[in-house]
Formats: structure tokens, C-alpha cells, sequence
């Protein structure tokens, strides 16, 4: 897909000009002229219902908002993708007639080298190209940008080497793949489908392969509230065993029923079996696939309230949600580091600041990070400089939901 630079950021398009200028200043230093090159764009995502559901097959609502991933990149004609972000001073090299995964899985090279793998497998065209990135989607936010990332790779690849025939879900298993199998984080498909496909999105994913996607008609804009994600500055460094935990828990509840994934299992059956269930699997996987019954109908259930535009029936199911996350998933602080809680504070002080008037949760994966929540307006500038305050100037960032994925942008 190809948006002007002007239907893409509108109202901000002025401030981005400063940014896209250091872009192109930061490609030609590192790599000479830009002329030929090209402008794409990928957003960050927020998750609004369905918290750590998508990786056993159950429903999500997301969005994609308006802090992105911009690239100017150039097809080179030789066979090595060379890569490099403002934010980072490494420049990541790979060649695309080597694409077998390696043992060392960190790093953004293995994430371009599992896109292009996945990508040859699909029967798509990889080629060579020069790219410099620059990020609004802050690492560690919940905000995605590890899937922002891989959506813009993709869509460079899409425009370069394929006519822009790779449509938003397959580009967003191609890049969910990457993360998998050549990153060695097993997410679900919900970050890299929220990021490609873009907007209000409810997504149900019982065959993860064809995930059925609803747009949802909402205009956040007339509802009389903020969305803000907070940044408590956690670090998601060291915790992905803790990521890992929540679905082999979950898992194993399934697998004490004959099923692989919960959404398979029969919820009444779930009920009548609890005490045997502690014994074989233990408390908090039991908790936690409580969870995941309660958050993957309410994700279905908020989606549909929004486009009834019922909003406060919406924020009590936020609410809901966001307990269901704090008491039975269990991922707002890590069990290997209980002295920070940074993300447990910062509901209690939402709660402070905002009582009943507003609706506030754990925001993405969890454990540290962020939290998400739906501010009333007249309450905003309290509530903004209430969290910074905590959590220090620039921590409260007010969103936008951007209705386009990953994009080429024609200046």
C-alpha cells in the first residue's frame, strides 16, 4: 500500500519533517547518495482486549496507533541487505543466498535473515537493499516495536522485489515466523497483525494460518477520552522465560484435556475439573487459564461495544479485563525480580488520579513496561502530569490510532 506523507500524518506532518530529514542525513552518511531511495512507514500497536490470548488460538481487539518505524531504503542489485538504526550503532549485514538460521538468535540481523527465509519459502523475491531507520515506538513499551520493525522489513521487501503483492496477514506471519523461529521468542500472531493490518482490529485467531479479521467502526475521537500508554521504565531484558511460561502454562491445562491450545478446551468442563487440574498442572496455571476463558469473550464483547458505541460499557470491560490480568495471569511484575513493580505502581496511582471516571490495564506482554489506559479529557492534564511525576517528563504518551499498517510513503 502506498499513503502520501500528508493522509499519513496529518496534523503532525509538520513536526515529522525533522525526523524524515535526519533520516535521509543518516543514510547518506552511512551510505552515500539517497537518490532512488524510498520512504516506508510501520506502526506500533496497542492491545485493548485480549491479553496474552492469540498465542492459544482465542480473540483479540488491537490497534495501531501513530508512533511509528520509518526506513528510506534503496535496492542495491547485489545480494546483501544492509541495515542501520539511528538508535543503534551496529550495522546489520545480511546476505540473501544464506539464509539458514544460526545458533545466535539476538540481534536485528536475525530477524531480517528470518523474513527473507520466510519469504523465499512463500515463493516471494528477496533481493539486496541499503536502509537507515529511525523509531518513535519505544523499545520495551508494549507498544510492539520488535513487530514494527519486522512489518516495515516486510514492506520494503514487498516493494522492492514483489509489486506489493505480500497482502497485511501474510506479511504479518511472515514476520511473526522471523520472531519465532529465527528470534527465539515464541509471541502469537496478535503484534504483527495489529502493526500490518492497522486500526480498531478484532482478530480471532482458532486457525492462527487464516485468522478472521473484523475492522472495527469506532471514532475514539468522539468518545471524550485519551488513550495513553505509560512508560514505568521497566526492562524486558532476561524475561523471556517469563513470556514463555504464560503459554506452556497455559498448554498444559489444554494438554491435561487431550487438547493443545484452550481455546479447544470446554470451559464447564474447565470449571468441574479444578481440583484435579492443581494437582497435575499447579495453581497458576490454573489461574491463568482462567484468564484466558474470561479475556478471550471480552475481547469479542469489547469490540462489540465499540461499535454500538457503548464507550462506558467498554471501559468496565477494560477494567474487568485488566483485573483478570493483575490477579489470575500474573503478569505484572516478574517473580525474578520482585522489587520492581513499576507497572503494579503505576495502576495503583491510575487509580488515584482517575477512580471510577477512567479504565486502566497491564498493557501488552507485561512484567514491566507499561500500562495502558482511557483517560477523560478534563481529567487528562491531571492525569498526565500525575504519572510523569512518578514516572519522570515524557513517561505519559497520549496516542492517536492510525488507520494505515506497513506503507510505502510518497513524500
Amino acid at each position: 500500500m502506498e499513503v502520501s506523507y500528508q493522509e499519513l500524518y496529518g496534523k503532525e506532518a509538520e513536526v515529522q519533517k525533522a525526523r524524515y530529514r535526519a533520516i535521509k542525513e543518516g543514510f547518506e552518511e552511512t551510505f552515500g547518495t539517497a537518490e532512488a531511495g524510498e520512504w516506508y512507514s510501520a506502526p506500533g500497536r496497542t492491545e485493548i482486549g485480549g491479553n496474552h490470548t492469540d498465542h492459544n488460538h482465542g480473540h483479540v481487539l488491537t490497534a495501531a496507533v501513530n508512533l511509528d518505524i520509518v526506513g528510506l531504503a534503496r535496492k542495491t542489485g547485489n545480494s546483501v541487505i544492509r541495515l542501520k538504526s539511528a538508535e543503534y550503532d551496529k550495522l546489520d549485514e545480511v546476505c540473501v543466498t544464506d539464509l539458514a538460521a544460526r545458533e545466535e538468535t539476538s540481534g536485528s540481523q536475525a530477524l531480517i535473515r528470518g523474513i527473507c527465509a520466510k519469504c523465499v519459502e512463500l515463493g516471494y523475491q528477496v533481493g539486496g537493499f541499503d536502509c537507515y531507520t529511525m523509531t518513535r515506538v519505544m523499545k520495551g513499551s508494549g507498544l510492539s516495536s520488535s513487530a514494527a520493525f519486522e512489518i516495515l522489513v516486510v514492506t520494503i521487501i514487498n516493494h522492492l522485489f514483489n509489486d506489493g503483492k505480500i497482502d497485511p496477514v501474510t506479511a504479518a506471519i511472515i514476520a511473526q515466523y522471523a520472531e519465532n523461529v529465527y528470534f527465539g521468542k515464541p509471541s502469537g500472531l496478535l503484534d504483527q497483525m495489529a502493526s500490518s493490518v492497522a486500526g480498531f482490529t478484532s482478530i480471532d485467531f482458532q486457525e492462527p494460518t487464516k485468522p478472521v479479521i473484523r475492522q472495527v467502526n469506532f471514532d475514539f475521537g468522539s468518545c471524550g477520552h485519551a488513550l495513553c500508554v505509560v512508560d514505568t521504565g521497566g526492562n524486558h531484558a532476561n524475561l523471556t522465560d517469563e513470556y514463555a511460561a504464560i503459554p506452556r502454562e497455559m498448554k498444559a491445562v489444554a494438554a491435561y484435556f487431550g487438547k493443545e491450545f484452550l481455546r479447544e478446551v470446554n470451559e464447564k468442563e474447565f470449571y468441574n475439573s479444578l481440583r484435579e487440574l492443581r494437582q497435575a498442572v499447579g495453581d497458576r496455571a490454573v489461574l491463568r487459564a482462567m484468564h484466558f476463558f474470561s479475556d478471550d469473550r471480552l475481547a469479542v464483547e469489547e469490540a462489540d461495544a465499540l461499535e454500538a458505541g457503548d464507550f462506558e460499557t467498554f471501559k468496565r470491560m477494560i477494567h474487568t479485563s485488566g483485573q483478570s490480568s493483575y490477579q489470575r495471569l500474573q503478569n505484572v511484575f516478574a517473580v525474578v525480580a520482585p522489587s520492581e513493580q513499576g507497572v503494579s505502581l503505576a495502576l495503583a496511582v491510575s487509580e488515584l488520579l482517575l477512580g471510577a471516571d477512567g479504565a486502566y490495564r497491564v498493557h501488552g506482554g507485561g512484567f514491566a513496561g507499561t500500562i495502558q489506559a482511557f483517560v477523560p479529557l478534563e481529567k487528562l492534564g491531571d492525569y498526565q502530569s500525575g504519572m510523569e511525576k512518578v514516572f519522570g517528563p515524557g513517561s505519559c504518551h497520549v496516542l492517536s490510532v492510525r488507520p494505515f499498517g506497513g506503507v510505502k510513503v510518497i513524500l
